[in-house]
């Protein structure tokens, strides 16, 4: 009777397909799941949109007049220069968000459930980080629209600036892997949120983004030069024609484009392979 019993259950239970594909599939089912959620909490959507856009009116027209880009303190130069800069902090602030939603994902006993299916395990991150790449686009578009209202332009064509876009996208998936590996670390969302949050400050603002670097003191200058956020950053201002094209020696800012995709594929390597061992071992 064991034997009959045993031998239907094999034959009921799902068989996995190849390890690509399984994998992929599992990716985009969990990541379907996690958009659906989002459409059913409208607030986090909006709430992940207001602060940005904060940023682009309150450093805008309260800083503008008083920052000198390429020699001019034109408000309107220095709009230009800025944005590249909150594009950039925009993709990497959702970091914090995958981080909580994972923990909460945790807290809640949902990743037990995940577990009990059939499914790669790393599917489950990997969804997770996708359905969070999509809100990150949404946010980026309205972003878009905000900047050009208060008189950002691009000035390289749509195909550049397409692919500056894409480079921002990159750099916040890599960074939700970040957020991915703290949500798994900590046992709280709150605390994911809080670890989330506190090393993006020094990473966003000892950069390129939202002053010339070449008027910091030299130790660091080349600390923000060197600063995976600023490579991003700069790819960007050369792709939309922004002011605030760098003048200095290092390598990234020399290659900011090249320099950005090498150092974003970095970062989901190790921080990917490192977020599913983690998840691994704590589930």
């Amino acid at each position: 009777m064991t034997t009959v019993q045993e031998a239907a259950e094999r034959v009921a239970a799902p068989r996995p397909r190849g390890g690509i594909a399984q994998s992929v599939n599992d990716s985009l089912v969990v990541a379907k799941r996690n958009l659906i959620r989002m459409t059913r909490i409208p607030e986090m959507i909006i709430f992940g949109m207001i602060q940005p856009i904060m940023f682009v009116v309150l450093f805008s027209y309260v800083f503008g007049g008083s920052m000198q880009i390429g020699g001019s303190t034109s408000p309107s130069v220095y709009r230009e220069f800025l944005m590249a800069g909150i594009f950039a902090q925009t993709v990497t602030f959702a970091t914090a968000g995958a981080g909580a939603g994972i923990a909460d994902d945790m807290h809640k006993g949902l990743i037990d459930r995940f577990r009990s299916l059939p499914m790669t395990r790393g599917a489950v991150l990997t969804g997770r980080t996708l359905a969070d790449l999509v809100q990150t686009a949404l946010t980026v578009v309205v972003l878009a629209v905000v900047a050009l209202l208060v008189g950002w332009r691009i000035h390289e064509g749509v195909l550049k600036a397409l692919a500056a876009f894409a480079l921002l996208l990159l750099l916040g998936y890599a960074f939700s892997w970040i957020g991915a590996l703290i949500g798994l670390s900590v046992r709280t969302p709150e605390a994911a949120t809080s670890g989330g949050l506190i090393w993006l400050f020094p990473v966003t603002f000892l950069s390129n983004a939202f002053v010339d670097s070449s008027k910091m003191v030299p130790w660091l200058q080349t600390i923000a030069e060197w600063n995976p956020f600023s490579a991003t950053v700069q790819a960007c201002r050369e792709l939309f024609g922004n002011p605030g094209v760098s003048t200095s020696d290092a390598w990234p800012m020399q290659h900011p484009v090249l320099a950005s995709v090498v150092y974003s594929l970095l970062i989901i390597a190790v921080f990917r392979t490192l977020a599913v061992r983690k998840y691994r071992s704590a589930v």
